[in-house]
């Protein structure tokens, strides 16, 4: 253990799309606060650093996953993973956020001592293997929701018999040929939908597997209102513009598929038979057995998913495993999928502050048994705050909220000599619920580590980005759940 301190007023774990969002917002609102970012890998970016695969894209509009400070300007409304990358990267560097970044260091435990009311970070050196320790005021993480180690592989039957490759996308080879293979992509999520047209035109066949449908709708890649606002107004007016369309655009579909799920349900089937034709078996493969938004639906640009179906470079099959062979997978109806590659795009890990140790006065604190506090802390957990988007939204919306509030915080605190401030639950205790109303296989094998929330304010997130606006950026800081110390 390396004697090295390193002493900080706000240390921020993660270098993607969060945590150089709460810098900007540091530096812009609490310009004397020193900082530090946490980086386990040796490049910034987080999600749009780590995934590789062919075709990688957001799966939100750029104008609202975009930060709120700096303007979209590429024509792409939905927009390839590297650009997303290069948008992070100019951020950081325009605003000398670069300069803060710690690469190659990861976070391994955090403890709040009482005394000093300071978050102590033992952090260590991935090149070196030497530990040095942080000590800093405010401890705020921005590392995601997801394990960045390995993603989610359910344990099929018959691995060990295929003669191919199996990959997850979530260690895709970057040398991989798959030019002339016949490829098997078992999901039907985010991954499968971006990667099954990525890969067709020069696969031999792509077959995308799923075991139930998904929702899934198509956008034109351009904007077509924001490609015009760009050119007749300055950047910042056509962005604000674009983002606040795309925000209440997002906010009427959401509400429509909860109030009316029919007409959402009707006008999707439609879309989908525009593209495939009258003959195509859509209510198999594309009719879920769920309400839309009950899980997140999938955006596919200019429909090049369904192009790459009618052309017939892929197909879908809607059907169980039975096993793995040599030269495939059998199904439970008795057919097989031949395949040279089978690609397990089959769910993340979720990862919720669990990643690392936190602990208070050395006695370990447990996320699983919290309460989370405006979506943003949590319970009984002092001058500690992370970034969790909307499942219903794009992730920065929050992301940019929540590091402003930390910010609001960490103000009221110098203007009136606090030291620490807490959520506190109260008294009486409050009547807890799932901290997401969502039926994802990732949220559902995970839920049992994750914090809760209440049935009322300020113990309940909204998923609502007006609500969180007015919560996050106009109310006061200082409520009953909130102790100042």
């Amino acid at each position: 253990m390396s004697t090295q301190t390193k002493q900080v007023d706000v240390l921020i774990v993660g270098a993607g799309i969060s945590g150089i969002g709460s810098a900007y917002h540091l530096q812009n609102q609490c310009p004397n606060k020193s900082y530090a970012i946490i980086e386990t890998r040796s490049d910034l970016g987080g999600t749009w650093d780590l995934f590789r695969y062919p075709g990688i894209r957001s799966d939100s509009d750029m104008f609202t996953f975009g930060f709120n400070f700096k303007p979209w300007r590429s024509p792409k409304a939905i927009s390839p993973g590297a650009d997303i990358k290069h948008y992070i990267a100019e951020a950081a560097t325009e605003n000398a956020i670069s300069q803060h970044i710690v690469f190659r260091h990861k976070v391994i435990s955090t403890n709040w001592d009482s005394k000093q009311s300071k978050w102590h970070t033992k952090v260590q050196n991935l090149q070196t293997g030497e530990y040095c320790q942080y000590i800093s005021r405010f401890f705020f993480s921005g590392a995601g929701y997801y394990n960045y180690e390995q993603g989610y592989t359910p344990d099929f039957q018959g691995t060990e018999n295929f003669l191919g490759k199996i990959i997850h996308p979530q260690h895709w080879p970057q040398d991989l040929d798959y030019a002339d293979k016949k490829i098997v992509v078992i999901g039907s999520g985010a991954t499968a939908i971006t990667l099954v047209p990525a890969i067709a035109n020069s696969a031999s066949h792509v077959t995308m597997l799923q075991r139930s449908p998904t929702y899934i709708a198509s956008l034109p890649e351009q904007d077509i209102f924001a490609n015009l606002m760009r050119r007749l107004l300055p950047a910042k007016l056509a962005y604000s513009l674009s983002r606040w369309r795309k925000i209440l655009l997002g906010m009427f579909m959401y509400s429509l598929s909860r109030r009316r799920p029919e007409i959402v349900k009707k006008r999707i089937r439609k879309a989908i038979i525009d593209e495939l034709g009258e003959d195509y078996p859509v209510d198999k493969h594309f009719k879920p057995h769920y309400q839309p938004w009950d899980q997140r639906a999938c955006l596919v640009p200019d429909g090049d998913f369904f192009k790459a179906i009618k052309n017939g470079s892929a197909s879908v099959v809607t059907e169980h495993i039975d096993t793995f062979t040599q030269t495939g997978i059998k199904l439970k109806n008795g057919n097989e999928i031949t395949a040279d590659i089978i690609v397990t795009a089959t769910g993340l890990k979720l990862d919720i502050l669990s990643s690392y140790q936190i602990s208070i006065d050395r006695n370990r604190f447990n996320i699983a048994e919290s309460f989370c506090y405006k979506g943003m802390m949590l319970s009984g957990l002092p001058n500690f705050a992370f970034s969790m988007g909307y499942t219903n939204a794009s992730w920065t919306l929050k992301s940019d909220l929540v590091s402003q509030y930390v910010c609001r915080l960490l103000n009221h605190m110098d203007k009136h000599h606090h030291q620490y401030c807490v959520p506190v639950l109260p008294a009486d205790g409050i009547k807890e619920a799932p901290i997401i109303d969502f039926t994802s296989g990732y949220i559902i094998r995970a839920l049992h580590e994750m914090p809760k929330q209440g049935r009322e304010k300020p113990w309940r997130l909204n998923q609502n980005y007006i609500l969180d606006r007015l919560s996050l950026s106009y109310s006061s800081v200082v409520d009953n759940s909130m102790t100042f110390y």
